[in-house]
């Protein structure tokens, strides 16, 4: 008898926390897991902008998958997805095809422009490791070409920073301690730079507690972060941005570096499944599977879950996309044993926004944290995940212990 094939498409927080639970609970006689990803490794997407900023370096951020999948139980194909057809049960990848008999769809973000005109070519976004590493080198040699032009161009050292949810707010954190590095590196006076937030909508970290708000920017603006709040950037050019101050006011900000961060959307194969979607994102059923199909489930940032609580859709945070990796591999091995799928309900244990290595904000079983409290349940946040996909082994190796 045939084993079935269960297709995992990406090794991110929920792919990654498929594979995992799956080689735990099946036997090898009992399916054919294959996993697609395009790298050979798996990074903390949680931690990019700090490899962005250079606070960490790329490798810190990232770790080989076959660390930690069982190879006699999973089988691992390094290629991109260009296509998945649902109806014929088929994924094509520049490997060549694959079928299954059941599919999970974890194949992560993409950032989101929002049709603003030049922000997809001339703004840097923290998308995945190597574009981390570009907008770090991009900002080592902006402070070192100023440092060396005998005509100084001072707009080399303004930094505009797009967005200020959860990602903007933790890259301007990192900035705020990196700047003054660089600064004594390159012999570059601090009052020269500039590092400035621009935010559309009226408010920094909209849905999250005002008095805890009100602290991160007074601490960011504390370490020289200028702010520009519900004032859209409508265009992007090779020497800056333009953002809207008002009605019929606008201004133009000459910048040497311009970092994306105010919005992302689903992977854009989603939207040629045929798959009912909003921006990628497809409005899953309670046991995380597509409406219409059966045997396709789908998880992390490609899912939309509605929180009956607020009639809103939860956030697609790492949190939750590891839990419905966890939930995902159960209901699989339900329905390989005949049994009834379970409906899958986030846990949501708080949320914590670093700025900086050293302070951070939060909410953790209902208690407001900031500096450094906050800041330990951060990195004990960081190494958990760790701990979840590797174990011991791993959180040792790659885990955050350096807390005050």
């Amino acid at each position: 008898m045939k084993r079935p094939t269960i297709l995992v498409l990406g090794a991110g927080y929920g792919g990654l926390s498929t594979v995992v639970n799956l080689q735990k609970s099946l036997g090898t006689d009992d399916a054919d897991i294959v996993l697609i990803n395009k790298n050979d490794y798996h990074y903390e997407a949680t931690w990019l902008h700090e490899a962005a900023a250079g606070t960490l370096t790329p490798e810190q951020v990232r770790y080989d998958i076959k660390r930690v999948i069982n190879e006699q139980k999973v089988k691992f194909i390094k290629a991109e997805v260009k296509g998945i057809d649902v109806k014929e049960k088929v994924v094509t990848s520049d490997a060549g095809t694959h079928t299954y008999d059941y599919l999970v769809i974890s194949l992560g973000f993409e950032g989101e422009t929002f049709g603003i005109p030049g922000l997809d070519k001339y703004a840097l976004s923290i998308a995945n490791v190597k574009a981390a590493r570009q907008i770090r080198d991009h900002i080592d040699y902006q402070f070192a070409t100023w440092s060396l032009e005998d005509e100084k161009d001072d707009s080399r050292l303004t930094i505009i920073v797009g967005g200020a949810g959860f990602t903007g707010i933790e890259f301007l954190g990192e900035l705020g301690n990196r700047v003054p590095e660089l600064c004594k590196e390159y012999d570059v006076p601090a009052e020269k730079v500039r590092v400035i937030c621009v935010e559309a909508a009226p408010m920094v970290l909209p849905g999250f507690d005002p008095e805890l708000v009100k602290y991160a920017v007074g601490q960011l603006e504390a370490k020289g972060i200028e702010f520009s709040i519900g004032t859209p950037v409508v265009e992007a050019t090779p020497e800056g941005v333009k953002i809207k101050k008002g009605e019929d006011e606008f201004e133009f900000i000459k910048a040497g570096t311009v970092v994306w961060a105010a919005g992302v959307r689903g992977n854009r194969l989603i939207e040629e499944t045929g798959i009912e979607n909003m921006r990628a994102r497809v409005k899953i059923d309670k046991d995380l599977r597509a409406p219409g199909y059966p045997d396709v489930f789908i998880i992390g940032d490609c899912a939309l879950m509605i929180n009956e609580e607020t009639n809103r859709p939860y956030p697609p945070t790492a949190q939750i996309a590891m839990q419905q990796g966890d939930m995902c591999a159960n209901n699989i091995v339900a329905l390989l044993k005949g049994q009834p799928t379970a409906q899958f309900v986030p846990d949501l244990k708080g949320s914590v926004c670093s700025l900086g290595h050293d302070d951070a904000i939060g909410v953790v079983y209902g208690k407001k944290l900031t500096g450094t409290k906050a800041s330990f349940m951060k990195k004990v946040v960081d190494n958990r995940s760790l701990f979840l996909i590797g174990g011991l082994g791993l959180t040792m190796k790659k885990g955050k212990f350096k807390f005050f």
